[in-house]
């Protein structure tokens, strides 16, 4: 790796003011789902398994926002670097539109259609009930998330990500002591078990978005105007649009196709999804910092490609792209190391305790790919608008190939539960050498406010 990269004190400084606090943000929220498994798991197994099928729903929601968040912030990221905060608040009502309209379309499914909803993950009747209860509380706190969002996404690139590390990491705080007292009945409150989960999700969300709105009414930070919600910019949609359809795309073919995997694992039986409950609970752990790289890292090339600095963008494009390496092997060896701690915690049956083991082991492989692949494709390509590669690379890699051999696995051949997850991991492997071959391309090199 260059010493020059080192030895560049302002990138380094840069980097870490960025990333660092989105780590941390990133840490404070997979620890809610860490908290969820272990606490519904003392409780019972089944009900560990029911949420994490059930939270496959808010999955495909985040999805969405996701796409409309990233579009948000690689084209705000560029309009910041010129110091244009009148387009910035523009692309945040084109933004907020979007958000909310999903949000409510998800609050009527899950609040009004839970059981229905729930027969394409499982068909245990046991476990569709359970999920159903949790998805009529939770899905309030649905419809607030594309708020909440929007605005986290609007400090995050006004060089205000302490603070959204700070909200998120508040919210995280009130959403585990909450689980506690209201899952286990602690306090004096009632035992309320997965309708106690919900009800902390829910006060969690508030709070989130109580903080994230009122941080805008302060002196030195973005206002957004509201009325930009329902006015149209037709160069800036335009703009938008093109940046944020191929995330879109890619998004959905990527959160389908992990909600598949999900559904695979709960059609089985009632032990796989509880193992893969955990699984799925340590990989977004251990990838914290991959997502803080990936967004910081990404406003960071923004940045400098809207100022106009080409060269400078492309040169901490090629730096990040190496720190992903680096990052991959290091989170690949912390997998590796908790693997044992995992397994002498959670609280599972034979039978999904062994299935986990193998799960683990497979999952110490994919993170490199994981780490490499959401750095660069997230964060680098995305930050020029190069969004279109995502999408075709993930219905190669899979829909063509790792979506059908999990299907294959899982409904005809009837292969081993290890296997079968094996076969979910074979696109993040298995593409870096193509991430890696259009990286070289740099047709993410392009300032997007001209």
């Amino acid at each position: 790796m260059s010493q020059s990269m080192w030895k560049d004190r302002t990138f380094i400084v840069n980097l870490a003011r960025l990333a660092l606090p989105i780590a941390a943000q990133s840490l404070m929220l997979s620890a809610v789902g860490v908290a969820d498994t272990l606490m519904l798991g003392a409780l019972e197994q089944n009900a560990m398994s029911a949420v994490s099928l059930a939270t496959k729903i808010q999955f495909i929601q985040n999805m969405l926002m996701s796409s409309f968040v990233a579009a948000l912030v690689a084209l705000g990221a560029q309009y910041w670097g010129k110091k244009d905060t009148a387009s910035m608040s523009r692309l945040f009502g084109i933004a907020l539109r979007l958000n909310g309209l999903t949000s409510i379309a998800f609050f009527v499914v899950c609040e009004f259609f839970p059981e229905a909803i729930m027969l394409a993950f499982t068909n245990d009747s046991e476990l569709i009930s359970i999920a159903a209860g949790y998805l009529r509380i939770a899905a309030w706190s649905y419809l607030l998330t594309g708020l909440s969002q929007s605005y986290l996404a609007l400090l995050k690139i006004s060089d205000h990500a302490s603070e959204t590390a700070a909200i998120s990491s508040t919210a995280v705080v009130i959403n585990i002591g909450l689980n506690a007292v209201l899952i286990f009945g602690l306090l004096g409150a009632p035992r309320m078990g997965v309708r106690g989960a919900a009800i902390a999700t829910l006060a969690a969300r508030i709070a989130e978005t109580v903080w994230a709105v009122g941080l805008s009414f302060r002196k030195g930070y973005i206002r957004p105007n509201l009325m930009d919600v329902v006015r149209r910019d037709r160069r800036l949609s335009g703009d938008y649009c093109r940046t944020m359809l191929p995330l879109l795309g890619a998004g959905m073919l990527w959160g389908v196709g992990f909600t598949a995997y999900s559904a695979f694992m709960g059609h089985i039986d009632q032990d796989a999804p509880a193992a893969n409950s955990v699984a799925s609970s340590a990989i977004e752990l251990v990838c914290c910092l991959c997502n803080g790289l990936a967004s910081g890292g990404g406003i960071l090339v923004g940045n400098a490609l809207g100022a106009g600095d080409l060269e400078r963008g492309k040169l901490y494009g090629q730096r990040i792209c190496r720190l992903s390496f680096l990052v991959g092997i290091l989170t690949s060896l912390v997998m590796l190391g908790i693997t044992p701690l995992l397994l002498q915690i959670v609280h599972l049956n034979d039978t999904a305790y062994a299935y986990l083991r193998g799960m683990l082991l497979v999952m110490s492989v994919y993170t490199i790919g994981r780490v490499v692949n959401t750095i660069t494709i997230n964060g680098i390509f995305a930050a020029g608008g190069d969004t279109l590669f995502d999408m075709y690379s993930l219905a190669v890699t899979m829909w063509g190939l790792a979506l059908p051999l999990a299907a294959l696995g899982t409904f005809v051949f009837h292969w081993p539960v290890w296997l079968i997850y094996a076969c979910t991991c074979l696109d993040e492997v298995g593409k870096i050498p193509w991430v890696m071959a259009h990286f070289r391309k740099y047709k993410w090199v392009r300032d997007l406010t001209v």
